[in-house]
């Protein structure tokens, strides 16, 4: 880019059967609700705790929500992976090498006309244990909390509004955050 303006972001999008189509500007990709990837990551202390994100008031979609403690949309050419570690590095200031594949593809849907926004995603989660220190970044990250996998399930029952929808969704299809004993709804 020429130093003119802010730089565009362009996602690579895909069809209903996965197959690469392009590179669509990340605006465009959210306005008419084109496929695109991105990684989700589930921080846990060594204690099982875990680790969640309010996203920052600035954001497009659900700002202020509870969220995955990192959601990263892949760059073109990035495989879920690297993506995933770059999204821990940039938003947590975690250095992981550790990361565990922890389910298979996931299609993400969020339609938000009164934003003008159909997000549709390829997602797939990854996990890792973490008790260092954090950074979060302040452009992404209103606030992080630490807790307990069932306090976390109990809070989504009585205000589901807190979260992001694309967080109730995994935590239930990915039964991580669920007490013993139950069953995702």
């Amino acid at each position: 880019m020429s130093g003119e303006g802010p730089e565009i972001e362009y996602f690579e999008v895909f069809d209903d059967q996965g197959h690469l189509c392009g590179l669509v500007p990340r605006a465009e990709v959210h306005r008419r609700g084109l496929w695109h990837r991105s990684a989700d990551i589930w921080v846990y202390g060594r204690d099982g705790s875990l680790l969640l994100q309010r996203r920052a008031q600035h954001k497009d979609l659900f700002p202020g929500c509870w969220d995955y403690s990192v959601g990263e949309h892949l760059r073109p050419g990035e495989s879920y992976l690297a993506g995933a570690r770059r999204g821990l590095r940039e938003e947590l200031g975690i250095l992981a090498g550790d990361l565990a594949f922890a389910g298979g593809l996931r299609r993400v849907r969020n339609h938000c006309p009164d934003r003008g926004i159909d997000d549709r995603e390829l997602s797939r989660s990854f996990r890792v244990v973490h008790d260092g220190a954090l950074h979060p970044d302040p452009n992404e990250v209103a606030e992080v909390r630490w807790m307990a996998p069932d306090a976390v399930a109990r809070w989504m029952e009585r205000q589901p509004s807190a979260f992001t929808p694309w967080f109730l969704q995994a935590a239930r299809e990915l039964r991580w955050i669920l007490p013993a004993g139950t069953t995702a709804g």
